[in-house]
């Protein structure tokens, strides 16, 4: 079924929005994008390549419009498009991460950011929240900060209840409808790296990184049938070090209920100037790969997410 990305913005009884609304009144601030009938289990997520980057955000961060970008999976939701044609759902976010991470924990806040004290339900001793990355964040890339000063409480409480809690609805929304029509549900959590990143003793620059959650959040099968997927086109591939998975990826991988997660991970130099943030001349190469890679594993048989031992979670 098609879902509109007018449909991610209604939520019945959902928080009245003030000033976060507004900064995505123009554009809304995650969109579903999808075919006229959805065809197969998988669903695709892109929570960090949001590119609009409302004013008054910019007015209250310190860097300028090249520096705030420096955490953004650019274009990631473009590289795994082709998966709308083939008949997978894909949710992606238009709010920057620099603005709001929602591969986090709802609460994860720092409070050495904000003029009053956070509640006592927030997880201020994350190590996310530690190195600056928590729900609101603190830092960009290469540790700049992104404020020059403490934030009122009230503006991260606006953009939980306006944004991330109605995109985690929308998400869970999307894979409950999967799950209900095809007895199973698949999401791809689709992200890029910094391509400086280098993996154990040997310094493996790898072109992706399959994360699992160590083999909580997915079937064995899914794992080992995307890396050698993409060994098989040539490319290097490193599996849980050192990203294996955030929070979406924990949360909603759950393979005894027959909910799979799995996070995939670009190097940026494959596709882009990291220093420009321009496109480079291997990014529609590397989107008719991640096309064909989306087409193959999503052909792999049921049996290998529905007939599976029983474990507890």
């Amino acid at each position: 079924m098609a879902v509109s990305h007018h449909d991610a913005l209604l939520f019945p009884g959902s928080f009245k929005l003030t000033t976060a609304a507004e900064d995505f009144s123009v554009v809304p601030p995650f969109e579903i994008r999808s075919g006229a009938e959805q065809r197969v289990p998988f669903v695709f997520n892109s929570p960090h390549s949001g590119r609009y980057y409302p004013d008054r955000f910019l007015a209250m961060a310190r860097l300028d419009r090249n520096a705030i970008r420096r955490s953004e999976d650019c274009y990631v939701d473009e590289l795994f498009g082709g998966a709308v044609a083939l008949g997978a759902p894909m949710l992606a976010a238009n709010f920057p991460r620099a603005y709001l991470d929602v591969n986090r924990e709802p609460w994860e806040l720092d409070p050495r950011m904000f003029a009053e004290p956070v509640p006592s339900f927030c997880n201020i001793r994350s190590a996310r929240v530690a190195g600056g990355l928590g729900t609101v964040p603190k830092l960009v890339g290469e540790g700049l900060d992104i404020y020059s000063g403490r934030l009122p409480l009230a503006e991260a409480v606006q953009r939980i209840e306006a944004v991330y809690k109605p995109y985690h609805e929308t998400l869970k929304r999307l894979l409950t409808r999967t799950h209900a029509r095809f007895g199973y549900a698949v999401l791809i959590d689709c992200h890029s790296m910094p391509a400086s990143i280098r993996v154990g003793d040997s310094g493996l620059r790898p072109d992706f990184i399959v994360g699992d959650r160590f083999g909580i959040s997915a079937t064995a099968a899914l794992t080992e049938t995307a890396i050698g997927l993409l060994i098989g086109m040539g490319y290097t591939v490193a599996h849980n070090k050192p990203y294996a998975g955030g929070f979406i990826t924990e949360h909603y991988g759950r393979p005894a209920r027959h909910l799979h997660a799995l996070q995939i991970e670009v190097n940026r130099g494959l596709y882009m100037n990291e220093r420009t943030f321009q496109k480079s001349a291997g990014f529609d190469a590397l989107a008719d790969d991640m096309a064909r890679f989306s087409a193959d594993l999503m052909a792999m048989p049921d049996h290998h997410f529905i007939d599976l031992p029983l474990a507890a979670e």
